[in-house]
């Protein structure tokens, strides 16, 4: 069975993620680290995907300012997004060819690791055609926005566990203006520990791509990194 180092972090700039997911992937693309998933929370930040249009951000720079909210313009795909504490953020860094070169396979793998974890929590995610994500009724619950250079997976989904959801109010969510967004704490009506939804997502996404987690802390990360 495959293995993929499971590297669990704290919350941390988005900035820091995206360099270490870029350190990670030239890594693996000399083949020099094993397959990489990062789970972490970041502070407020929103970001726009390649074909994003700046004016899906609906508030005033000044307001962002305000609020401590940064904005990155980034090489994955899809709309705006909105990235903060209380929302389960995976960076999976995956070699295609370990699994299946297939942009929707992966997508679709994505939505499924989160549908069965958010069944786990006695909630119904669903698929909603052509829209990339998971869904609890007409809201979403996740997002999905992957890159793939030279067959190697970075950026990644984002699962609403308990986020400040008034900040999705500033954007227009993933440039889809009749869809509201939710989170699981919203959908239970009851406070969600992050630690569980992290170990639920983990075991999912081993189960879905079929491999074996090995858990690396962010030393034991940075120090493979530095031989390769």
């Amino acid at each position: 069975m495959k293995t993929v180092w499971l590297v669990n972090l704290d919350t941390i700039p988005y900035a820091d993620a995206l360099a270490l997911q870029h350190r990670i992937v030239a890594a693996r693309k000399r083949g020099a680290l094993n397959d990489v998933l990062l789970l972490l929370e970041h502070p407020p930040v929103f970001t726009l995907g390649r074909n994003a249009r700046a004016e899906n951000i609906v508030a005033s720079r000044e307001t962002l300012q305000q609020l401590g909210i940064e904005v990155f313009r980034v090489e994955r795909g899809g709309d705006v997004t909105y990235h903060g504490p209380g929302q389960l953020v995976g960076y999976p860094i995956l070699d295609l060819r370990n699994f299946r070169f297939d942009v929707g396979w992966f997508v679709h793998s994505l939505e499924e690791v989160l549908i069965r974890a958010l069944a786990d929590f006695g909630i119904r995610g669903t698929r909603i055609e052509k829209l990339i994500g998971v869904w609890v009724d007409d809201t979403k619950i996740a997002q999905i926005g992957a890159r793939i250079e030279d067959k190697i997976t970075y950026h990644g989904f984002a699962l609403n566990v308990n986020p400040n959801l008034a900040h999705f109010d500033l954007i227009v969510p993933c440039g889809i203006r009749d869809k509201g967004v939710t989170s699981m704490t919203r959908v239970l009506n009851a406070p969600i520990e992050m630690h569980a939804v992290r170990a639920r997502v983990a075991a999912r996404f081993g189960e879905v791509f079929g491999v074996e987690l090995r858990t690396l802390t962010r030393k034991e990360l940075e120090q493979k990194l530095a031989q390769g």
